[in-house]
C-alpha cells in the first residue's frame, strides 16, 4: 500500500469490515485450507461454505466442469453438519481479526432456524448468510428464493432465532429478482448478497452424456459477471439494504464495477481456483484504482454510476 490517505472501512448492520472485500461462499472452505497462501486478516470478512444441521454428502461425481469463461459446479453443499463445524472450524474464525459469516443452508426451513440458534449461541461468529438456493422438501423441492413469500418466511423466522446480522443470498434464477430483495428486505434481512451461480449444463460429445453426475450445475466465473452487475444495479435500485455484489469478480477493476453499480461489498468466488490469493489481490486493485483516481473513501463509489 501507497502512502495514499483513504478510508476504505463500510458498515453493515453494524458490523465494521475494515475494506469491503470478502470471500464467496464455498470457494475457501472454511479458510484454514488457504491460510498458507492469504492472511484472511487482511480482508473485510470471510465467509464460510454452508453449513446444514446434519451431514450432507452432496452430488454424484464428476462434481466439476470447465466452461469458457468459467466453471460449473455440482458439488451439493457437501458438509459435515453444524455440530461438526463448531467444533472444528469456529476455533479458527476466533483467532482471525476480520468479520465472520457462515453460510447457512437447509431442507427445511426449522433447518435454517437450528443452525441459527447454535451460531448465535457459539459465539466467534458475526454474519449469518442464508443460502435460499436450497430446494425446500416442504414445498414440491423449488429453491427458497425463486418465491417471495417463501424468502420473506425464512428471513423472518431465522430473524427470531438470532441476534445476529442477516445476509439474504439471492439466486438470478428467477423471473424479478428484485421482487426477492425487496421480500428480504420487509423481512428484516440486513443485507442481501448477489449472485449465486447460474443453472447450466454441458455435455461430453464423446460419451454423449452430461459432464456433471447431477447432470446440472451452477455457472460461475467471468462468464457470469455481466449478468451478475445486472442483478446488482436493479437491486440497489429496488431496496434500502446493503448488496454484496459476487459473480465472476477476478481483478480490483471487476470490483469497481460492482461498487459503482450498487454493491457496499463484494465477494470473490471462482477467482480462487486459479490464483489462492485472489481475494487480497482484488483488495490491492482497489486501493490502486481509489489511488489513480483520488477516492478519499471507498463509500463515496457506492452506486455512483446511477448518478
Amino acid at each position: 500500500m501507497s502512502d495514499f490517505d483513504r478510508n476504505l472501512t463500510i458498515n453493515i448492520g453494524g458490523v465494521e469490515w475494515k475494506n469491503p472485500v470478502t470471500t464467496a461462499s464455498g470457494t475457501v472452505n472454511s479458510g484454514k485450507e488457504y491460510s498458507p497462501y492469504i492472511d484472511f486478516a487482511q480482508l473485510g470478512a470471510l465467509t464460510s461454505k454452508s453449513v446444514s444441521i446434519e451431514e450432507w454428502m452432496g452430488n454424484p461425481v464428476p462434481r466439476i466442469a470447465e466452461s469458457y469463461g468459467g466453471m460449473l459446479n455440482a458439488i451439493g453443499l457437501q458438509n459435515q453438519g453444524i455440530d461438526t463445524f463448531i467444533k472444528n472450524d469456529v476455533p479458527f474464525f476466533k483467532k482471525l481479526d476480520t468479520a465472520i459469516i457462515v453460510n447457512i443452508c437447509g431442507r427445511e426451513i426449522s433447518d435454517f432456524v437450528t443452525v441459527a440458534k447454535k451460531l448465535t449461541e457459539c459465539g466467534g461468529v458475526d454474519m449469518l448468510e442464508l443460502n435460499l438456493s436450497c430446494p425446500n422438501v416442504k414445498d414440491g423441492g423449488m429453491a427458497f428464493a425463486q418465491d417471495p413469500k417463501t424468502t420473506h418466511h425464512i428471513v423472518s423466522e431465522v430473524k427470531k432465532a438470532t441476534t445476529l446480522p442477516i445476509i439474504t443470498k439471492l439466486s438470478p434464477n428467477v423471473t424479478n429478482i428484485t421482487e426477492i430483495a425487496k421480500a428480504a428486505e420487509d423481512a428484516g434481512s440486513t443485507a442481501v448478497s448477489l449472485i449465486n451461480t447460474l443453472l447450466a449444463l454441458r455435455i461430453n460429445i464423446n460419451t454423449r452424456k452430461p459432464m456433471l453426475g447431477n447432470t446440472l450445475g451452477g455457472l460461475s466465473g467471468p462468464a457470469v459477471r455481466p449478468v451478475a452487475l445486472r442483478c446488482v444495479w436493479q437491486v440497489y435500485k429496488a431496496v434500502k439494504i446493503p448488496i454484496i455484489g459476487m459473480g465472476g469478480i477476478l481483478t480490483g477493476d471487476d470490483a469497481i464495477e460492482f461498487i459503482l453499480a450498487g454493491a457496499t461489498a463484494v465477494a470473490v468466488g471462482t477467482a480462487h481456483f486459479i490464483n489462492p490469493r485472489a481475494s487480497a489481490d482484488v483488495l490491492e486493485g482497489i486501493e490502486n484504482y481509489m489511488e489513480k483516481y483520488g477516492v478519499k473513501d471507498i463509500n463515496e463509489l457506492i452506486g455512483a454510476a446511477h448518478n
